[in-house]
């Protein structure tokens, strides 16, 4: 099973009017970033049957940049466990649901750090986690630690260790 954490790109710093926080969406040097950052990822990842998203607006438009990348035609299913307040255990459950399957997980800082050590069992993960970073990890069918397969944050060389 392998699975890609993406971080959302650069939102808008500004609410829209009469809105709330869920409604900032990605800013057009973001988009066009993050578009040319995930097209060089996109040979490194592999086939993959489900994207989950947070459904915050921003999560959802980098999920659909992200998937377009990897010419990815299936849906995008917005999933609690991906809002920024919830606890990154709660992503086990999921993750038991879809054993076997490749998966794209879409959210927020710091949970996609959280999550991605605790995945790879570490506290805390050692990596900045800026926007657009993708982190690709392996992990066995039967529960245990997930294995690095790469960190890609938008502008540095894509790491395959975490040293």
């Amino acid at each position: 099973m392998r699975i890609y954490l993406v971080r959302h790109g650069d939102a808008d710093a500004e609410i829209p009017e009469g809105l709330s926080d869920e409604a900032r969406a990605l800013t057009t040097k973001g988009r066009h970033a993050l578009a040319g950052h995930f097209e060089q990822l996109g040979e490194r990842v592999g086939p993959v049957e489900l994207v989950l998203t947070s459904p915050l607006v921003r999560t959802v438009q980098t999920a659909q940049l992200f998937t377009a990348s990897i010419k990815y035609e299936g849906p995008l299913r917005a999933h609690r466990s991906l809002l920024p307040d919830m606890p990154v255990g709660s992503i086990d459950a999921v993750l038991a649901q879809h054993v076997g399957q490749n998966l794209v997980l879409v959210g927020h800082q710091p949970s996609m750090g959280a999550m991605a050590a605790h995945l790879l069992g570490l506290q805390p993960f050692p990596k900045p986690v800026p926007p657009g970073t993708v982190i690709a990890l392996e992990r066995p069918d039967e529960p245990g630690v997930s294995k690095l397969l790469f960190y890609a944050a938008p502008g540095q060389p894509v790491a395959d260790t975490l040293g």
